[in-house]
C-alpha cells in the first residue's frame, strides 16, 4: 500500500491543488455574492430568486465537491509515509487553519439558507469583512506548507 500511495502522490496533489483552486474561488465569490443580493436584490423584481440560484449553483455544484476533494486529497497525502514530519508546528497550523475554512464554508451554507427564508440579518458590510476570513486563512496554509516552520 505505501508503494502505491506514493506512486500515486504526484497526481493526487496535483487533483489537490485544482480541488484547492475551485473551492477557494468559490469561498472568495459566494460572501461577495452576498453583499450584491443584500444591497441590490430589493430594487429589481425578480433578483432574489436570480441570485438565489447563482448561490446554490455555486454552493452545491462548485464548492462542495471541490472541498471533499480537497479533504480526500489531503487526507491521502498526510497517510503517504514520509509527506508529512509531524514533529514540526506547519502541519499543525495548516490543518487548524483548513478546518476553520471548512467552518467557514458551513457557515456560509447556514448564510444561504438565511436568505432562503427571509431571515438574513447581516449587511453588506459584514459580508464584506467576512470575506476576508479564507484570505487569512489561505496565507496562513500556504505559508505553512511553503515555509514549513
Amino acid at each position: 500500500m505505501t508503494d502505491f500511495l506514493f506512486i500515486l502522490y504526484p497526481w493526487i496533489k496535483s487533483l489537490h491543488i485544482m480541488a484547492v483552486i475551485s473551492w477557494m474561488a468559490g469561498l472568495f465569490y459566494l460572501p461577495r455574492l452576498y453583499v450584491y443580493h443584500v444591497e441590490n436584490a430589493k430594487d429589481v423584481d425578480g433578483a432574489s430568486a436570480i441570485f438565489e440560484t447563482m448561490e446554490h449553483k455555486l454552493l452545491r455544484v462548485i464548492m462542495q465537491p471541490a472541498m471533499i476533494v480537497s479533504w480526500v486529497c489531503g487526507l491521502i497525502m498526510v497517510m503517504t509515509p514520509g509527506i508529512v514530519d509531524w514533529s514540526y508546528i506547519w502541519p499543525w497550523t495548516k490543518g487548524a487553519s483548513v478546518i476553520a475554512m471548512t467552518w467557514f464554508h458551513h457557515w456560509l451554507a447556514i448564510r444561504r439558507k438565511d436568505f432562503l427564508s427571509g431571515r438574513n440579518r447581516l449587511t453588506g458590510r459584514q459580508f464584506r469583512m467576512m470575506n476576508e476570513v479564507p484570505t487569512v486563512l489561505m496565507v496562513i496554509i500556504v505559508v505553512s506548507v511553503v515555509v514549513k516552520f
